[in-house]
């Protein structure tokens, strides 16, 4: 079978294609690198040119590699920015931080006792602080992709719906704690976590079966770890539009293009 090379034209229609798209959807954008990838593999065999025949391969491999990069960049952001909106945690049940522990469990107690107001303060101060707090995992996100590797991007292509969320919660999860937890505080400060949290539990110790319920939990870690949650969820959720309509044919595409 003869060897297939895009040479400088087909980079360039990757190239313009992929800026065309960068605020397109996460599954939009990988649909236009196959899509490209199609015409360029039909463009190739129908009109053979000698220029690109002795292109650089590794080149056009590098080139569609960084479709998939730009792919993954695009969706990482989208999830971002959907999580740090106003309500972006609060209003999403998938990713809502609840309260924590024996509380939550309690919390239909509390609120026969009249403690409606002080759970949904507390409740909606946490949700809060993540969505405050979400932008920082932006550069962190955009570097794992930056320093992937072409096996680290042939795994993605040829994994698991989650395979591309895996990899970032193998490459950030310890750096992105690192750098939540104290952007989380200051968004708790901001919002009133730890007093809505002491107004609830001083209140709590008067409802019957309630009160010894009201631990000092480490709020900071708390919902640090329920922000990461819902940031990882978000991803998995954008990284799903490239496994659908059609998957299959998206990664043998990939493949062929790719040469493995």
């Amino acid at each position: 079978m003869r060897k297939i090379t895009f040479g400088k034209a087909g980079i360039a229609l990757l190239s313009l294609t992929i800026t065309a798209t960068a605020f397109a959807g996460f599954g939009d954008l990988l649909k236009k690198v196959e899509e490209s990838g199609k015409q360029l593999i039909e463009q190739k065999t129908s009109t053979p040119s000698t220029s690109d025949s002795t292109a650089d391969s590794s080149l056009d491999y590098n080139t569609v590699i960084a479709g998939l990069k730009e792919a993954l960049e695009v969706g990482s952001r989208q999830a971002i920015e959907t999580v740090s909106q106003t309500d972006g945690y609060f209003s999403n049940a998938q990713i809502k931080i609840p309260l924590p522990g024996q509380l939550q469990q309690a919390s239909g107690l509390l609120r026969k006792f009249g403690l409606g107001s002080q759970v949904d303060q507390f409740e909606l101060s946490m949700n809060r602080a993540a969505e405050q707090a979400a932008p920082e995992a932006t550069e962190i996100l955009v570097n794992a992709i930056k320093d992937m590797s072409i096996d680290d991007a042939r795994t993605i292509l040829n994994g698991p719906d989650n395979a591309a969320t895996e990899y970032f919660r193998e490459k950030t999860s310890t750096r992105l704690t690192e750098l939540f937890r104290p952007s989380v505080k200051t968004s708790m400060d901001q919002v009133g976590v730890t007093k809505y949290y002491g107004e609830l539990t001083q209140e709590a110790t008067k409802v019957p079966m309630v009160g010894d319920l009201a631990q000092n939990y480490n709020l900071e870690d708390y919902v640090t770890q329920g922000a990461l949650d819902g940031l990882f969820t978000m991803l998995a959720a954008e990284e799903k539009k490239i496994r659908e309509n059609p998957a299959a044919r998206t990664t043998e595409l990939l493949k062929k293009v790719f040469n493995f």
